[in-house]
C-alpha cells in the first residue's frame, strides 16, 4: 500500500473515532468517515501480543487492503484489529475486510471487463 493512502496523524485517528461510523465482524472492526481524499489506517492493540505480532497483523492488514483500494469510495478508514485477526491467516483476513467494506456498502462498482468476442478467423 502506497503511504500516500495512509492515516498517519493521531488527530486523524481520534477524528475517525468520534466521527465515525462503525461495523464489525469477529477478527475486524471498521470505522468510517466520508472525506475528500482516500486515507487507511490500522489498529492493533497491545492485548495482541508483542510488538512482532501486533506489526505482522498490521502488514497483513496492509496487504489485505492493497488490492480493494481502486475501488473503495474515497473517506477516512480505520481498521481495528480483534484478538481472531492474530490467529487469521491471510485468506481469511482479504475475506474480511472485502465483507465488512461491501457490508457498509463502501466498494465502488467494478468497471466492466472489455470482453473480446471469438469468431472463426480469430479475436475481433
Amino acid at each position: 500500500m502506497q503511504r500516500t493512502y495512509s492515516l498517519k496523524k493521531n488527530a486523524q485517528f481520534k477524528y475517525v473515532y468520534r466521527r465515525g461510523t462503525s461495523g464489525g465482524s469477529h477478527e475486524l472492526v471498521l470505522l468510517y468517515v466520508r472525506s475528500g481524499a482516500l486515507k487507511v489506517g490500522f489498529s492493533v492493540g497491545k492485548k495482541l501480543g508483542c510488538a512482532v505480532r501486533r506489526n505482522r497483523v498490521k502488514r497483513r492488514l496492509r496487504a489485505a487492503c492493497a488490492p480493494l483500494l481502486p475501488r473503495m469510495k474515497k473517506g477516512l478508514y480505520v481498521f481495528i484489529a480483534r484478538q481472531p485477526a492474530a490467529e487469521a491467516d491471510f485468506d481469511r483476513l482479504c475475506r474480511t475486510v472485502y465483507n465488512l467494506l461491501r457490508k457498509q456498502n463502501l466498494l465502488l462498482p467494478e468497471p466492466p471487463e472489455h470482453t473480446a468476442t471469438r469468431k472463426a478467423g480469430g479475436l475481433t
